[in-house]
């Protein structure tokens, strides 16, 4: 049963849930669309090998926000060489975009190696800390989640350009700090697979639905059983996303038996 102090840990962490999903249903279901399905988890890990580089340099460290301006300006290098990639080795670009991820991955290892904290910062950035997030780390998300939705409603036509990767680096510094890089892969991909075969107003409905009741499902599970949040949401985004593709794929096939009748 919650108790208020449950509910207080978990009204902060799903707004944070809420705030990723509000991004990354709409760039989600544009990954798939470009058919880059690994940018997201390259983006997120350039961007966490950027908060790596900020902690591991004492300099940066003490520098006013560092630790989300590196990252920033980390994954905004990786969008703009993945765009180049895109406009010269098109056909090569996801395996490319794999070993980006690699790179940045081993870059970040190699930097942590030799820091007594370096594992805990590590399994910080991949698995986040949802379940402690608090309110005042909600603002400034927040307010650039507001702006991009806005324009992208303003100028839909963005997502099909090459603005699309700036905003996307824009938005996955933000979802790692929050979230870390696993639950951003998987808040991208999974809704957006969910409803991969439907257009329109109806996908993005049931792609928010989808990605809301993994992560309610999840922090709910992960407060109760005192297990680790980033990966507990993981599991029941992908289940909650299964279903609906399985339920979306069988009244399919019924509505084509029914009209072949």
């Amino acid at each position: 049963m919650f108790d208020l102090t449950m509910f207080s840990i978990l009204l902060p962490a799903l707004a944070a849930g809420t705030l990723v999903l509000a991004s990354h249903v709409v760039m989600g279901r544009q990954v798939l669309a470009r058919g880059i399905i690994f940018i997201d988890l390259a983006i997120a890990q350039i961007a966490a090998l950027g908060a790596v580089f900020a902690a591991t340099h004492h300099e940066l460290a003490h520098l006013p926000g560092s630790g989300l301006w590196m990252p920033l300006l980390f994954a905004l290098l990786g969008a703009g060489l993945i765009a180049l990639l895109e406009k010269h080795a098109k056909a090569e670009l996801e395996a490319m975009i794999g070993c980006l991820y690699v790179l940045s991955a081993v870059a970040a290892m190699l930097l942590l190696a030799k820091d007594p904290h370096g594992g805990e910062l590590l399994k910080q950035l991949l698995s986040g800390q949802i379940l402690w997030t608090d309110w005042p780390a909600l603002m400034l998300p927040g307010l650039c989640t507001a702006l991009v939705l806005g324009l992208l409603l303003w100028r839909p036509a963005l997502l099909d350009g090459r603005a699309f990767y700036p905003l996307f680096a824009l938005m996955i510094t933000f979802s790692v700090q929050l979230v870390g890089v696993y639950l951003v892969f998987s808040s991208l991909i999974l809704p957006a697979l969910a409803v991969n075969r439907l257009n329109g107003a109806r996908a993005l409905l049931l792609g928010y639905g989808a990605g809301l009741s993994g992560y309610l499902l999840g922090l709910w599970v992960s407060a109760s059983w005192d297990l680790p949040s980033g990966a507990t949401i993981v599991c029941t985004l992908t289940v909650v996303c299964a279903l609906i593709r399985l339920t979306l794929a069988r009244g399919g096939k019924w509505s084509q038996s029914q009209s072949g009748r």
